[in-house]
C-alpha cells in the first residue's frame, strides 16, 4: 500500500497528491499535537481530532452532537444545503453510502463525497452500508471522510477493516443492526472510537424510532465505563423532539437527524431544539 499523510481535513490521502489548501478543508476540529501522534501513527482516540464531548465533573452534562443526514437533503442542492447545515450549528455530516446488496438502496460513493467536501468545515461521519467496507475504506478516507463505521454484519474482516480505517488517519466505528446484539462487536470495541446503533432498519429515511435499541446504548455506555473506554455511542433512525429525550437519557452521545432537520424551514431552530431537549431531559 502506499504510504499516506494526513489532509488537513483529517482523511488520508496517498503521498505526492497536493494538498487541498486550507480555505478548502481545515475542519478546526483537530488539535495538533493529536494530528501529530496520527502521522507518527502512535495509538491515539481519534474522536479527540474530531472534538468528542467529555462533562468536566457533575456541573452539567454533556451536549447532545447532532449529525444531520445528507439523505434527506435536495440532493439538486446538494452544496447549499452542506452550507445550510453549517449555518445551522451541526456537529458532524451523515453520510450514508450504500451499495444496493448490503441494504436493498443505493445512494453515492467517494467521488460524490469528494466534491462536497469544499462545501464545508465540518466533519465527514461516513456510514458504510456495503457489503466489502475494507475493499473500498481507502478510496473514501481520501475522499475526505473524518469517520468511517462499518456493519459488522458485512462480509469483510472486522479487525482488519478497523485497522485498516485507523492506519489511513481516520476514525473507525462499527455499526449495529437491530436484530444484532452488543455481543457481536465485544471483542472489538477497544479498537474503535464509536458503535453507530441502528435505531430503525438501514437503508431507508423517514422509518418510526425503534426505542428498544436504546437499552443496546445502556449495554456499550456501561461497558465503555467498566471498561475504562472512550467510546462515543451514536444512533440512527427517527430522531426527532421527542425521541432525543429517550437517547439523552440511555446515554447517547450524537443523533443523526435527517426529515426532522432538512424539512424543518429553519434548520438551525431545529438542531437548536433537539440539544435543549437532550439537555433538558438529564436535569
Amino acid at each position: 500500500m502506499a504510504a499516506v499523510s494526513l489532509g488537513k481535513s483529517g482523511g488520508a490521502r496517498k503521498s505526492g497528491v497536493p494538498k487541498p489548501e486550507p480555505s478548502e478543508f481545515w475542519n478546526g476540529y483537530c488539535r495538533r499535537d493529536v494530528v501529530l501522534k496520527m502521522e507518527n501513527k502512535e495509538d491515539v482516540n481519534c474522536m479527540e481530532v474530531l472534538g468528542s464531548h467529555k462533562p468536566e465533573g457533575d456541573a452539567c452534562p454533556p451536549e447532545m452532537k447532532i449529525a444531520p443526514s445528507m439523505l434527506s437533503c435536495d440532493f439538486a442542492r446538494i452544496g447549499e444545503e452542506l452550507i445550510r447545515m453549517e449555518k445551522a450549528g451541526a456537529d458532524y455530516i451523515h453520510l450514508d453510502v450504500m451499495d444496493g446488496c448490503f441494504v436493498p438502496n443505493i445512494t453515492i460513493g467517494p467521488s460524490v463525497i469528494r466534491a462536497m467536501r469544499p462545501y464545508t468545515k465540518i466533519p465527514f461521519d461516513v456510514h458504510l452500508m456495503i457489503r466489502d467496507p475494507l475493499r473500498y475504506v481507502e478510496n473514501f478516507a481520501q475522499a475526505g471522510a473524518d469517520m468511517i463505521s462499518f456493519h459488522v454484519e458485512a462480509e469483510s474482516d472486522v479487525e482488519e477493516t478497523i485497522r485498516s480505517i485507523r492506519r489511513l488517519g481516520v476514525s473507525p466505528g462499527l455499526v449495529l443492526k437491530p436484530a444484532t446484539p452488543v455481543s457481536a462487536i465485544l471483542p472489538y470495541l477497544p479498537m474503535v472510537d464509536m458503535v453507530l446503533v441502528m435505531t430503525v432498519e438501514p437503508g431507508f429515511g423517514g422509518q418510526k424510532f425503534m426505542a428498544p435499541m436504546l437499552e443496546k446504548v445502556r449495554e456499550l455506555k456501561k461497558i465503555s465505563r467498566e471498561k475504562s473506554l472512550s467510546l462515543r455511542v451514536e444512533i440512527d433512525g427517527g430522531v426527532n423532539e421527542e425521541t432525543v429525550c429517550q437517547a439523552a437519557k440511555a446515554g447517547v452521545d450524537i443523533c443523526v437527524a435527517g426529515t426532522g432537520v432538512f424539512r424543518h424551514p429553519d434548520a438551525g431552530e431545529a438542531i437548536r431544539t433537539l440539544k435543549e431537549n437532550a439537555r433538558q431531559a438529564l436535569l
